[in-house]
């Protein structure tokens, strides 16, 4: 009996153990575990329920239960839970764990926050530097505006102060123009009146003596070369010479040639704006004529001023050539309006316009008498005007192709033409008939020239063909030099007639030896050589192109 109610106490301790089990305990489910944070990185740790169960039911003394509790509890449940919390969070550290943790992360923190405080200091540092920099910089700027301010000011004050002075300047320069233009003029009439004079009284005694040798020879007073009568009461009759001594040939000995090395560019100038077709020296003073494609020209002083004296425009195209008059007071110039002008100085303007080509006019020739001008155009004839009653004397013809250049034999009558048909001709000025015909290029001819003393004549064709002539042997060249492809587009003798120099269209200025042929170039135009000329003694050579740029080129020992 007794054994029995123990039984039915311990049934009944047991249902209320379970009871108050289950009321404590409750049913074992999967936890859930809280999703870890940002700042959380180990999620807590929840109390140990089976350490209170073991210590209640080992207080109670119920033994039995205890070890079925832990049977069960690590059978199963516990194996359970172990696992869905497995499930949630791969590691579960203990406190000691969590803790060093914390600690690391603590002192990583404090590093970082060392090192943001030391960044911090130095940007600081920057920050004031670039502030005091900012302001020594705003003070600089402040004082260099009003520095600014005051040159503006000042260059206004100064403008003003120019603008004023300008008319003044003005009148200078208008005075100063007019004073070289004066002494000029002055000069230039005084070697006209000079030379007038001469040749004058050469006039008096050459008729002088031809009556006295005509008087001795048969006692009569009738000059043998008394002109017929003309068609023009102003018409003058060319002089009755077949050659005279040009005076201006050296006497005695040549100068010694200069070897082409020995050519240097002295200096540049820019003359007009537009290509310059011809320059021409004046017959005694240093002055250069050119004439441009802008329809003008203008008269330069050489060295030491460099200065425009004259200028002065008339023609309706295109200037091709110019001359000057023998005496130096006046300047006739070609155009592409088919015309021939003469310009006087002392005048100030124009004074002849000859009319007659039907085509451009591409270059003239003044007769060493000064009355007459001959005049070449690209209706293939050439004409020979009389300055005094300003009408056309005699119109030569005979090439077959545009006449590109005319010229005088100094102090003869003797006529030098080249055409466009290959050929060069000759030609009695006071009779009018050719007495020679060159033939030797194979192209169109551009320019011809006589040397000095008459007895040679250069030309030169559109392939830069050059070739020599003597006048007494026309038949043939006596020598050639090749200055090609390109053409060449005027030749010039030196005073002494031993160098040629030659403007070419490939930008170079060509010298030649006439005796060796031997030629060099000279660079320093930007684009083709249109024309060349000599100084008086022959040691300078000064050139002009389609650059608008007058180059001179000086001889140096």
């Amino acid at each position: 009996m007794n054994e029995r109610a123990d039984e039915e106490n311990k049934e009944v301790l047991s249902e209320e153990e379970e009871e108050d089990f289950e009321a404590a305990v409750p049913p074992c489910a999967p936890r859930r575990t809280p999703a870890p944070s940002r700042q959380q990185t180990v999620p807590k740790i929840p109390e140990a329920v089976d350490d209170f169960l073991r210590n209640f039911l080992r207080r109670a003394g119920l033994s039995r239960t205890l070890h079925v509790f832990e049977a069960e509890w690590y059978g199963s449940a516990q194996k359970l839970l172990t696992e869905s919390l497995w499930t949630c969070v791969s590691f579960i550290p203990d406190a000691l764990t969590h803790g060093r943790l914390l600690q690391s992360e603590l002192e990583a923190v404090r590093r970082e926050t060392g090192l943001l405080r030391q960044g911090v200091l130095v940007a600081g540092g920057s920050l004031v530097r670039m502030q005091r920099e900012r302001d020594f910089h705003r003070l600089q700027y402040r004082r260099v505006a009003e520095e600014k301010n005051g040159l503006i000011e000042d260059f206004k004050q100064l403008k003003e102060h120019l603008e004023s002075y300008e008319p003044a300047l003005r009148q200078l320069e208008d005075k100063c123009q007019a004073a070289l233009r004066q002494n000029m003029l002055i000069s230039l009439e005084k070697d006209r009146v000079q030379n007038a004079t001469d040749a004058r009284l050469n006039e008096e005694k050459s008729h002088i003596r031809r009556e006295t040798s005509i008087k001795r020879s048969d006692g009569t007073d009738t000059s043998p070369d008394e002109s017929p009568m003309t068609t023009h009461p102003k018409d003058t009759e060319l002089p009755v010479c077949s050659r005279l001594l040009n005076p201006r040939l050296p006497q005695g000995t040549f100068q010694k040639w200069k070897s082409s090395s020995s050519f240097s560019l002295s200096y540049s100038f820019r003359a007009h704006k537009l290509p310059i077709s011809c320059i021409d020296l004046h017959p005694q003073k240093p002055i250069l004529a050119t004439a441009s494609d802008d329809r003008s020209w203008r008269l330069w002083e050489l060295p030491p001023h460099r200065e425009k004296v004259l200028t002065d425009e008339g023609h309706s195209d295109w200037l091709s050539g110019c001359s000057f008059h023998p005496d130096g007071a006046k300047l006739a110039t070609t155009s592409g309006d088919s015309t021939v002008r003469l310009w006087d100085f002392s005048r100030g303007g124009c004074v002849a316009a000859l009319s007659g080509h039907s085509q451009p006019t591409w270059g003239c020739s003044f007769h060493s008498c000064g009355h007459f001008v001959a005049s070449c155009s690209a209706d293939r004839t050439a004409k020979l005007w009389d300055l005094d009653s300003q009408r056309c004397r005699l119109t030569l013809r005979r090439h077959t192709a545009s006449v590109n250049s005319v010229c005088f034999l100094p102090f003869s009558n003797l006529l030098l033409t080249c055409s466009a048909d290959k050929t060069l001709a000759t030609w009695d000025a006071r009779l009018g008939v050719c007495t020679a015909i060159f033939h030797g290029h194979r192209h169109p001819c551009n320019h011809a020239a006589f040397s000095p003393a008459g007895d040679a004549v250069a030309s030169c064709d559109t392939q830069g063909t050059i070739h020599l002539w003597d006048t007494r042997k026309p038949a043939l060249p006596t020598a050639t030099v090749d200055a090609g492809p390109l053409a060449a587009n005027q030749v010039a003798f030196s005073p002494s007639g031993k160098t040629l120099a030659v403007a070419s269209a490939d930008r170079l200025v060509r010298v030649v030896e006439v005796e060796s042929g031997l030629a060099s170039s000279l660079s320093g135009h930007g684009d083709g050589v249109q024309s060349v000329a000599f100084d008086h003694e022959g040691e300078t050579v000064m050139s002009a192109g389609s650059d608008g740029v007058i180059n001179v080129w000086a001889g140096t020992s």
